[in-house]
């Protein structure tokens, strides 16, 4: 490879890497006009309004890169529409933490989803899963319950809802995985746009209340931003692969914690910081155990010994 290709991927891998960091901080932003809205506004509307900004942006996208009728062609429809389901109502949920788990916090909780990803692999895409990792994400469940502990965060529906959100969302994840042996990305992204859109409106509107002009300008920005997000996200992809950026969305908890603080005043503790520094250490192992073991695969046999 030429030095100058050398210097091009760099250039590449470190767009990627801001771009990706702008994304992050973009959806943090959206978080804290949601939390702001869903105390006043109910989170099943809050839901079903920033959604209609994400689903307009996937059928956008599907249209242009496979047309929708093609694009709903799916070899396992029925897997489609779970995991459709599954992300619609974990954003519902997610909102309803919204109402009482601070940011930090709520951000904290939902970073075990790496970890229960790795559990999950097991039983519905029949990976094996090390000692190494085992004891990652054991770690990383202990990282969770200090945050939780008596004393800490108030035990509320808030925490049970932001760990139910988390639940849903790995197994967003480990299916996003299993239909993407038998479908292509198009079709995956219709679904969802799809799916979301017809839950979150057909309950969303049974929650409708009329919203002053300056929180429906604060919708209106976030569906805005969702389609600037998700636009530069899939561009960063582009630029680099997953499993590169992939470890910088743990941007999201330091950035959480800075909009708690400056936003709505609050002050994460420091025990409740370390159990977070805890669950994204854990996190960032269990990725870079995963990275090893594709790297074995892909470019030569796979080692003996714990993955």
């Amino acid at each position: 490879m030429s030095l100058s290709a050398i210097d091009d991927r760099a250039d590449n891998v470190g767009r990627a890497i801001a771009l990706t960091l702008f994304t992050i901080a973009v959806f943090g932003i959206q978080d804290a006009m949601s939390k702001h809205l869903v105390q006043t506004y109910s989170p099943f509307q809050v839901t079903m309004m920033r959604y209609w900004g994400f689903a307009a942006f996937a059928l956008y996208i599907v249209s242009r890169q496979a047309g929708l009728r093609q694009a709903l062609s799916s070899k396992v429809p029925l897997w489609q529409l779970l995991r459709g389901s599954l992300l619609i109502i974990e954003i519902c949920v997610f909102a309803l933490a919204l109402q009482t788990v601070p940011l930090g916090e709520l951000q904290a909780i939902s970073l075990v989803y790496p970890l229960l990803v790795t559990l999950f692999s097991i039983p519905l895409l029949g990976e094996k899963v090390g000692v190494f990792r085992f004891v990652a994400v054991g770690v990383g469940f202990a990282g969770a319950l200090i945050i939780v502990r008596p004393g800490g965060l108030p035990l509320d529906w808030g925490v049970g809802f932001a760990m139910i959100a988390a639940v849903l969302y790995s197994l967003y994840i480990v299916l996003t995985r299993k239909v993407s042996q038998y479908d292509k990305a198009p079709t995956s992204l219709a679904y969802t746009g799809i799916v979301g859109l017809v839950l979150s409106s057909g309950v969303g509107i049974f929650f409708w209340q009329p919203m002053a002009w300056p929180d429906v300008a604060l919708v209106v920005t976030m569906m805005i931003t969702t389609c600037l997000g998700h636009g530069v996200m899939i561009y960063a992809l582009s630029l680099a692969p997953a499993s590169t950026v992939q470890p910088f969305n743990y941007f999201a908890l330091p950035w959480a914690i800075v909009l708690s603080m400056v936003v709505f005043g609050h002050y994460i503790d420091p025990i409740s910081l370390l159990g977070a520094g805890i669950v994204v250490a854990a996190g960032l192992v269990v990725m870079a155990r995963e990275r090893i073991k594709r790297v074995r695969i892909v470019d030569g046999p796979i080692l003996p010994g714990r993955e």
